[in-house]
Formats: structure tokens, C-alpha cells, sequence
């Protein structure tokens, strides 16, 4: 099958288009460069990993730089090439299906939208639990409160799906405005950082001893969990229908995003750790109180408030970012019949795939509630998170897989492939399966810190493997329904 031109979804095999689908409500041409690298750092960035690596010590510098050349550096490499070969709606699902069928694309494609139920309620948390020290005298009482952390999740989410509905180009400004409200905290961080550094030292240590990474059972579940911060870049390409001329701005906005995202999450770690201890630091709320105990040391207590504010919108602003991208897949899935129709039918209005961002919006809602029960606050978000890095991964060993693959298919001129060509994109997409083969499997472990070890890890293995069940059945399901469909027709 020949490269689809921009004007055609390109389900795969199908030769279906949003245009034969839903004309007069197709999808805009909507995200320009700047748009597209907003989403891009938006997706790419989630300040809550900075805490989690400085709460670490000098060591996750190491993690960090590891994680980039052993993930990163592949996923973008393949999603630049892959996006350039087949610019088209559905990104990793149309790559899975092309190189190896229907159920692998729908696979892929199902645990990549099922990853995003728990990261919802996850990132939220991480966004309430910022909100709370723009009034900390006031408002901390609430840091342990289940029920305040439930209510801003179910609030925010529900706000974030209905922009998307009414459409892209009014949803799109959630991201940016989250995009560039992650950029004042990152520059806060690290201006404060070496702030406190000039006035008083560092107040870590960094020596050849303290950055070597431990290689201790519960210390590789942090390695995962830094892995996991890197992923995102991939997200844009399942809206190539609505990017202006993907082939080209998609690899051109990744380059620029990327390191973006690798400086913020670096330099970032780095003056956290000036301005204060490790020891100092927690994963859920490291970060404002990192930015808070260095405005007191530094004698500027104004500016927490401003940082807890921006922290949490970026990431309601990155939940939203990934509602838009990832509603995309049930919506080609459900053109390729393996869903039922709703999916791939878009609102008569607004020309968006609302019934799959209702669809996340409802599930996502239960993962809010499965997640926090018989356990604290921070033992949910620590089983969301877990769950997450599993289903968000599944979706990355068939896109190394596929990269892998599909070197046999000739390129046309205008590809934008890997360095070295086919060797480099063979040793690349290797690289990129093992790492995160080694990830998922570190993830099932729960933190150390976990008092109930066991209902953790039957919530990880339980809830990772009903949801990957409930899609084969889906699959299989929406199989049938089509046999019968053709038979009908034939008789």
C-alpha cells in the first residue's frame, strides 16, 4: 500500500476517510508549529517527575541521561521516521496494523487509550495537591483528605473533556495555556535554585559516589518510573488529519520539543537538589514545597502561591492535551468497525469524536474511585501511576516493533528517516523494545513505602490485566459483528 495523501485518514487497509465518514463535520486543519510544540512540551513535561527524581538524590541526574539515550532517543527517532513514512489519523495504530494486522493495531491502539484512564486521576491528584499551597495556611488540612482530592479530579476532568468536545481549536488553548504555565515554574525552579546556590552553596552533594544509581530491587522501580516521564512525544501523530502539513511540522516540532523537555527535566532535578536536601523532598508534592522552602530560604515567600497556582494548571492542561490525542484512537477504531459505530461518528456541531472523550471521561471517573480505595491518598496515586506505566508501555513494544519492521517498505523521497538509515533504525527499535520490556516489568513491583503490598500489586497485575482482556474481547466481538454485517449484505 502506497503513502496516503494528507487528505485521507488511511485507517490501514480500510481506505476509509473521515471525509466518507462525517463530511460536513471533518476535523480542521487546526495545529500549527507553535501549537504543535506547545502540545508537544505540554505532553512531553510533567513537573511532578522533577520531585520524584530530586526526592531521589544526585543519582536520577544519571537515570535521567540514561533514560534519554536508552528510551527517548529511539521512541523520538521512530515516531519522526514512522510519522513521516505514514503522516495520517490514528499514528501508532496505523503503524501496529501495518506492520502486523488488525489485532495488533487494535491492540495497540486499545492499551495506549486504556494507559490514559489511570494517568487522568493521577496527574489530577498530582494537580490538587499543588493547588493546595496557594492558601497552605488555609487549605493544608486538605493534603490527606480523599474526598477533596476525588472532587478535583472528577471537576477538572469533566472540564477538560467538554473544551475538547467543543472542539480542537477551542480545546487546543487548554494545552497551550498549560504548555506555557509549565514554563514559570521550571524557571522559578531553576532560578531560585541557583539563587540559593550563590547565597548559601548547594545543599547536596554531588560526588562521584552520590550520582551512581542504585541497583537495588525497589530503587529500579524509580528507573521505571524516570522512563515513563520521557514518553509522550508520540501523541501528536494521532491527529495528523488536523496538524498543518504533518509530515513535515511533526518532525521538525519533535526535535525542538525534545530538548526542551530533556533540559527542563535535568537542569531542573539539578537545582531542586541545590536548593535543598533529598531528604527534603516527597514525589506528590516535592516540588511546591521544593519552590517553598527555597522562597523562605531566599526571603521571596510570594512566590509560591504564583507556582502552586501555575504547577497545577499546567498539569489540567496536560490532562486535557491527552484526552485530545488520545480520543482519536477509539475514534479510527470504531471506523474500522472493530468498535461500535458511536466511535467513529463525530458531533454533528463541533466535528470532534465526542462520544470516545465521553467514553474516557466516564472510565476514567471509576479509575478515580478503584484507585483510591483501601489505601491512602498517596497509595493511590502510586498504584495509578503503576498502572499507567504498564498500559502506557504495552502500546511502545509494538511501535519498536513495527519501526523494526517496517525498514522492508520502501520510503519515498521526501521521508525523513533515522540517521544511518536501516542498521541504525534496526539497533534503535532493538534498544527501544528492551527498555521498555525492563519497564514494564519493574512496574508490577510496589513502592517500599506501600503499606498494603499486596492489594498494590492485585491492583496493578488485576486492573493492567482486565483491561487488556476487555480489548481482545472488544476485538473479537467487533469481528464478528462485521461477518455478520458482510453476510447480510451478501445474502
Amino acid at each position: 500500500m502506497t503513502d496516503i495523501g494528507p487528505e485521507t485518514v488511511a485507517i490501514a487497509t480500510t481506505g476509509v476517510s473521515i471525509a466518507e465518514t462525517s463530511e460536513p463535520n471533518r476535523p480542521k486543519r487546526v495545529m500549527g508549529f507553535r501549537d504543535l510544540l506547545l502540545f508537544y512540551v505540554v505532553t512531553g513535561i510533567s513537573l511532578r517527575w522533577i520531585a520524584t527524581a530530586a526526592a531521589a538524590g544526585p543519582s536520577s541526574i544519571v537515570v535521567w541521561i540514561g533514560a534519554w539515550l536508552a528510551f527517548y532517543t529511539p521512541l523520538a527517532l521512530s515516531v519522526i521516521e514512522l510519522s513521516s513514512r505514514y503522516p495520517n489519523e490514528g499514528g501508532l495504530y496505523v503503524w501496529s496494523k501495518r506492520a502486523f494486522g488488525d489485532f495488533s493495531g487494535f491492540m495497540a491502539a486499545w492499551t495506549y487509550w486504556t494507559s490514559n484512564l489511570p494517568y487522568f486521576p493521577a496527574v489530577l491528584y498530582f494537580a490538587a495537591s499543588n493547588v493546595l499551597f496557594m492558601r497552605q495556611a488555609d487549605w493544608g488540612y486538605l493534603s490527606n483528605n480523599a474526598t477533596f482530592y476525588i472532587t478535583f479530579a472528577l471537576l477538572t476532568l469533566i472540564a477538560a473533556t467538554l473544551l475538547n468536545i467543543v472542539g480542537l481549536d477551542v480545546g487546543k488553548w487548554l494545552h497551550n495555556i498549560g504548555a506555557l504555565a509549565m514554563w514559570i515554574p521550571v524557571m522559578i525552579v531553576i532560578g531560585m535554585g541557583l539563587l540559593a546556590y550563590h547565597r548559601y552553596g548547594s545543599a547536596t552533594t554531588f560526588s562521584l559516589h552520590s550520582m551512581i544509581p542504585s541497583v537495588r530491587l525497589n530503587d529500579l522501580i524509580f528507573w521505571s518510573v524516570l522512563t515513563f516521564a520521557f514518553g509522550g512525544c508520540e501523541t501528536a501523530s494521532f491527529m495528523g488529519e488536523e496538524i498543518k502539513n504533518a509530515r513535515r511540522t511533526i518532525p521538525f516540532t519533535l526535535f525542538v520539543a525534545g530538548l526542551t523537555v530533556s533540559f527542563c527535566y535535568i537542569i531542573g532535578t539539578v537545582c531542586v537538589l541545590l536548593a535543598l536536601p533529598a531528604n527534603e523532598i516527597n514525589s506528590l508534592q516535592g516540588l511546591v514545597q521544593a519552590i517553598g522552602k527555597t522562597a523562605e530560604r531566599v526571603g521571596m515567600p510570594g512566590v509560591l502561591p504564583l507556582a502552586a497556582f501555575l504547577i497545577a494548571l499546567s498539569n489540567i492542561g496536560a490532562s486535557g492535551a491527552y484526552l485530545a490525542a488520545c480520543a482519536r484512537l477509539p475514534f479510527v477504531a470504531g471506523i474500522d468497525r472493530f468498535l461500535p459505530p458511536a466511535f467513529g461518528a463525530l458531533h454533528p456541531r463541533w466535528g470532534t469524536p465526542w462520544v470516545a472523550l465521553l467514553t474516557q471521561t466516564v472510565i476514567g471517573a471509576v479509575f478515580i474511585f478503584l484507585g483510591q480505595a483501601g489505601t491512602t491518598v498517596k497509595g493511590a496515586y502510586d498504584v495509578l501511576v503503576s498502572m499507567g506505566v504498564i498500559t502506557y508501555f504495552i502500546p511502545y513494544l509494538y511501535l519498536f516493533a513495527s519501526m523494526f519492521k517496517l525498514q522492508r517498505e520502501p520510503a519515498a523521497a521526501d521521508v525523513i528517516r533515522v540517521p544511518g538509515g536501516k542498521p541504525v533504525a534496526y539497533a534503535l527499535s532493538i534498544v527501544g523494545f528492551v527498555t521498555t520490556t525492563f519497564t514494564i516489568a519493574i512496574s508490577v513491583l510496589p513502592p517500599p513505602d506501600e503499606p498494603n503490598k499486596a492489594l498494590a500489586v492485585f491492583k496493578i497485575v488485576g486492573g493492567c490485566g482486565a483491561l487488556v482482556l476487555i480489548g481482545m474481547w472488544l476485538y473479537w466481538a467487533g469481528k464478528r459483528r462485521t461477518r455478520r454485517g458482510e453476510q447480510i449484505l451478501s445474502s
